[in-house]
């Protein structure tokens, strides 16, 4: 019976879960089965198109507990659509005429892979799956166990993904030196421009977080340091639908009343009605390999600052970005449980011959479960009614 080869590849944008998921991927291997070769992949799929790897040594293999407190991947990642082929012509990774699914199943035979563990959001893992049937397809066996990431949050149908409650937190902990800058001018408005295209959860965890962290604050309201300044005046997300004038109306009084406003931005909030008013303009938006907008040079925090600043005649706008101070960190505690559960079972999986993505289950009462591959997609929702966020919006007066 031939021996299991190991290949981990990590892909997508970074989550505070991905060199901690590689380090317990490898510390249970090598407790399972010691003998077993294990590979990463550089930089993702294109490391897999390319044939980019290395091979971890035994020196890392019984210190691999080091990784779970390190943030972004060790492999590297990259955004490569597979079956976008035009794409990966372009950037160099295929050749004009070549299928890069045959590329990359070329390469996994080529090295011998017969298991491999992706490490990422929707888009890496049904790519994983499009690779494993073509494989299939030309007779060769791939077990395919991926592990989802996203800080986002907005994977179906999986309840909570691998870094997002850690981003979260450290979204948070960047406002709380960030929300200082009201100090620096009369009539201050601060947007802090938190990360999630189509799902808003990330900016109502980051803005709850933040206000817990409130809580354990002791102020002096008698020297211009009240708790009001210091607190959150609106969360605009994706999911809800922003009446502006009334809005305003309410901002423009509390800017009055406290010199200052916070408001906490999903970067995907509006991001309709910014495109639409681009190409009207004849002005180009350009996407990524998997259509998705580039938000990041899209500035949805500067198009909202524009507007609210002169709604509000402030004398001052900041716009700050917590995307990639928050992405970028080592798992929290309660996160790092996560990583270590769902790495677990997707090695048992692997090592079963099964395959499928891991996560908790929302049409199983959220138990942990390997998920097949086509139950998987994108662009889940946050859930607004939730008894948390609603009093939270009351809390600060957004709704009544």
């Amino acid at each position: 019976m031939a021996k299991d080869k190991i290949a981990i590849l990590t892909a997508g944008g970074l989550a505070p879960c991905l060199s901690s998921s590689i380090g317990r991927l490898i510390v249970q291997y090598t407790k399972l089965v010691p003998d077993v070769e294990i590979i990463g992949y550089l930089n993702g799929y294109k490391g897999l198109l390319e044939g980019n790897s290395i091979k971890i040594p035994d020196s890392v293999r019984h210190s691999a507990e080091l990784l779970y407190k390190f943030g972004g991947s060790v492999f590297g990642n990259s955004r490569v659509k597979l079956t976008n082929i035009e794409d990966c012509v372009k950037k160099g990774y295929v050749k004009k005429g070549e299928n890069p699914l045959q590329i990359a199943a070329e390469q996994l035979i080529k090295d011998g892979i017969t298991i491999l563990h992706t490490i990422g959001g929707d888009d890496t893992n049904i790519t994983a799956a499009e690779l494993a049937n073509y494989l299939a397809l030309n007779g060769y066996k791939l077990i395919v166990v991926g592990i989802p990431k996203t800080v986002d949050n907005d994977i179906i149908p999986i309840t909570q993904s691998l870094g997002a409650w850690t981003a979260a937190e450290q979204g948070a902990i960047f406002f709380e030196n960030v929300v200082n800058e009201n100090t620096t001018s009369s009539r201050q408005l601060i947007i802090h421009e938190v990360m999630g295209r189509d799902c808003g959860w990330l900016t109502a965890a980051t803005a709850y977080e933040y206000r817990k962290k409130l809580e354990k604050r002791a102020f002096l309201p008698d020297i211009r340091l009240g708790k009001e300044r210091w607190d959150i005046d609106a969360v605009f997300i994706p999911e809800m639908t922003l009446d502006l004038p009334k809005e305003m109306e309410r901002l423009s009084k509390l800017m009055d009343e406290k010199d200052c406003i916070n408001i906490f931005l999903s970067e995907g909030a509006g991001v309709e009605t910014i495109v639409s008013e681009m190409e009207s303009n004849g002005e180009e938006v350009r996407r990524d390999a998997f259509d998705h907008v580039r938000l990041d040079e899209l500035n949805p925090g500067q198009w909202f600052a524009k507007k609210f600043s002169k709604l509000l005649r402030a004398d001052k706008t900041l716009v700050q970005k917590s995307g990639y101070f928050a992405r970028s960190s080592a798992p929290n505690d309660k996160d790092l449980e996560l990583i270590m559960a769902f790495a677990d079972l997707a090695v048992k999986a692997a090592l079963n011959g099964q395959s499928g993505v891991i996560g908790q289950d929302e049409d199983a009462n959220n138990k942990l479960n390997l998920i097949d591959f086509s139950r998987i997609q994108g662009g889940k929702p946050f859930d607004i009614s939730q008894e948390w966020f609603q009093n939270m919006l009351k809390e600060i007066g957004q709704i009544r």
